[in-house]
């Protein structure tokens, strides 16, 4: 049923037997733990850009978390209409939260596809997906510090026989792995917590998350040592190390990329902030004598003894009466100019 994910993992880690088994010998132990270790690393190099994304995803939900709170207190009562607030506001800053799971989602079928590919190696077995019988006995034969790749802790008397492999060996080499592993687990999710902000780690729901991811994940993994074949036990131990590896590189970019945003935006206002003791130039007023704009009109100034006297019109103008001023001083509006009133013809 599961077919489209056991073919593909099977082809890469037939690949990568193929490459070390050139190396180290098809039958080594050395030349089928690389060869899931690169498993690894081929299906971590593909995921690299989502994983990316992922964090730039993580830092923008960041930014706008107080809005998000906003958006809670404002309808306590109505999920709906937070939901799609959030939608709304997740549209407007470009954020997919599907996006941030996409690398987890992508591990656990392949983790699934490798765990079942692993059991089918099986003494007697044939051809397994990518794999001839040859291939397969050339995994069952292989050892790795006297144990087999195949073989866990609290399998059978009986199967561990058929591998031809003591469980004082398989003891030896898993817990070693289950140690190291569950400590790798612990310090990735602490590194990616010791991201978040402090409105991220006052939320109940991230807070119970984070304890899942520092404390009861890594528990996982050290209990499930006791029942995971050695090959998981590599997948897990090296899936964790890229994962710690990458967050710390991947941080590391992106707090670059932000300071140097940081120090553009100083720069930019430091070159447009006037300089120190410097008069601030206002362009709407323009200088005494400067001559006006291509259209614009120029307004009287001030003389030396007072302001400016306007230029009389010409009679052919004050005849029209269309731009000068038409009344005669001392001279009543409305009154006719031939003869004053009162007044007497003299001899």
């Amino acid at each position: 049923m599961l077919n489209f994910i056991y073919y593909p993992v099977s082809f890469i880690l037939w690949c990568w037997h193929w490459v070390f088994g050139k190396v180290f010998g098809e039958a080594s132990g050395f030349a089928w733990a690389l060869a899931v270790i690169f498993l690894v690393f081929t299906l971590r190099a593909i995921l690299f850009k989502p994983f990316v994304g992922q964090v730039r995803s993580m830092r923008r939900m960041q930014e706008f978390a107080p809005e998000m709170q906003k958006i809670k207190k404002k309808y306590p009562n109505d999920r709906q209409r937070q939901a799609q607030e959030m939608q709304k506001l997740q549209s407007e800053h470009g954020v997919n939260p599907l996006g941030g799971c996409l690398p987890m989602l992508v591990q656990i079928p392949v983790f699934i596809g490798l765990f079942h590919v692993l059991r089918s190696f099986k003494p007697g077995w044939g051809e397994v997906y990518f794999f001839d019988k040859q291939g397969v006995d050339s995994f069952v034969n292989a050892k790795l510090f006297g144990t087999n790749l195949s073989t866990f802790i609290t399998m059978p008397a009986e199967q561990l026989q058929q591998y031809g492999t003591e469980r004082l060996n398989v003891i030896l080499l898993s817990v070693p792995l289950m140690i190291v592993a569950s400590i790798a687990t612990h310090f990735t999710a602490r590194h990616s917590v010791a991201r978040q902000n402090q409105a991220a780690l006052d939320n109940p729901q991230t807070a119970i998350m984070n304890k899942l991811t520092l404390w009861i994940f890594p528990l996982g993994v050290l209990a499930g040592g006791f029942f995971f074949p050695v090959a998981i036990l590599l997948y897990w131990l090296s899936n964790n190390a890229w994962t710690l590896g990458q967050q710390h590189f991947v941080y590391k970019r992106i707090d670059a990329e932000e300071e140097e945003k940081k120090a553009t935006v100083v720069e930019t206002r430091q070159a447009l902030a006037p300089k120190p003791g410097a008069k601030p130039v206002n362009p709407k007023k323009p200088a005494p004598g400067a001559k006006p704009a291509n259209g614009a009109k120029r307004m009287p100034t001030a003389g030396p003894t007072g302001p400016a006297k306007s230029k009389p019109s010409s009679p052919s103008s004050d005849s029209a009466g269309t731009n000068g001023n038409t009344e005669i001083p001392g001279l009543t509006p409305g009154r006719s100019t031939s003869k004053k009133p009162g007044s007497k013809k003299r001899r």
